[in-house]
């Protein structure tokens, strides 16, 4: 077993990351996964740069089995030499974990496999596959507490030359803690801001810093459900500012449709209440949540369910073939379909 808690993950950067080929790097805070899985793919010694020697691929284009997978890990690369496949937007994709189990057997000689995923609950397809082999490295990735929050300010802010009044660092710490590349720039944002100053006043915080503290893709899924359209505006906007990929919002809200389309089916075949089908059905479902779902349940019909599903696939396709793209093709399409709501 290999896992590798919040604040033990530099000493294992620095000193046993090298014995390992296997990484799933997961949780909540998606900024500290990207960040944490980007030091990981930087210690290999392998340009990042170069495409020949670093394969980036999306979850859902290993949902059709492992072979994908592992194929793109047993490949030897173009020139020969060590190769890093990076998985990203992981979340409960099948073929994704049948290939880590493969993997972890027998794992890799000249390749290095990074999976970021997203808050795997214990006893996820990823994490049964991961945690009981010691060839796999499971990093869990949760929200900064106060005294990483500290030492993140402090960091920053010594690098930049710069102190902090005491209310101002207050304020500042109130807006920060949900999403670890949210946080930093926030803070270097300030930094900028008070460029050739001694000390840093509430006044600035005020001034320059926005609201990065906790937020999730299921608050955006939450607001298409209720067509809550400026709670969904609201998390749209951390959620780029924390550089959280919008491709990962689109797949939690087709999850989310999915499972609903699911759920009605058996609430018209069976002629049972909305309550009744989460209490069968809900396994899984956090419990903040599952209010809104019953809700949704009880306004939408089986047909608009469907062609709510046909309109996020189609979007999935747009902003793979138009990535230039992605961001607006994600939010007009969730703003569709949350107006869709508000009208039921």
């Amino acid at each position: 077993m290999s896992e590798v808690k919040t604040h033990e993950f530099d000493s294992f950067l620095q000193k046993s990351a090298a014995h390992y080929r296997l990484f799933l790097v997961y949780g909540p805070d998606r900024g500290l996964v990207s960040e944490r899985a980007a030091q990981l793919a930087g210690s290999f010694g392998i340009p990042l740069d170069d495409p020949f020697a670093v394969v980036k691929l999306d979850a859902v284009e290993l949902q059709q089995g492992a072979g994908r997978l592992l194929d793109e890990v047993n490949a030897i690369g173009l020139f020969g030499g060590e190769k890093v496949v990076w998985v990203r937007g992981a979340a409960a994709e099948k073929g994704l974990s049948e290939a880590l189990q493969v993997l972890a057997a027998e794992p890799p000689p000249n390749s290095y496999l990074i999976i970021e995923a997203g808050d795997l609950k214990k006893g996820a397809a990823l994490r049964k596959a991961a945690e009981p082999s010691r060839a796999v490295a499971s990093i869990a990735c949760y929200s900064d507490d106060a005294r990483a929050l500290h030492a993140l300010v402090d960091k920053e802010l010594s690098e930049a030359g710069l102190r902090i009044s005491p209310a101002a660092r207050e304020r500042l710490l109130e807006a920060l803690g949900g999403d670890r590349i949210a946080s930093r720039n926030e803070v270097r944002k300030l930094a900028l801001y008070c460029l050739g100053r001694d000390i840093i006043n509430e006044e600035d915080v005020l001034a320059i810093v926005g609201d990065a503290s906790a937020i999730s893709v299921d608050d955006a899924v939450d607001a298409v459900l209720q067509g809550d359209v400026d709670a969904l505006m609201h998390a749209m906007k951390k959620i780029t500012t924390s550089k959280t990929p919008a491709f990962l919002v689109l797949q939690g809200c087709l999850r989310q449709f999915q499972q609903l389309d699911v759920m009605r089916a058996e609430m018209d075949a069976n002629r049972q209440s909305a309550s009744q089908v989460i209490a069968s059905l809900g396994r899984g479902l956090h419990f903040r949540r599952k209010p809104i779902v019953e809700a949704a349940l009880r306004h939408w019909t089986a047909p608009a369910i469907r062609r709510e599903l046909n309109r996020l696939q189609a979007t999935i396709y747009q902003s793979r073939s138009r990535q230039s793209l992605e961001e607006s093709l994600v939010l007009q399409n969730l703003l569709a379909i949350a107006i869709q709501s508000a009208k039921r």
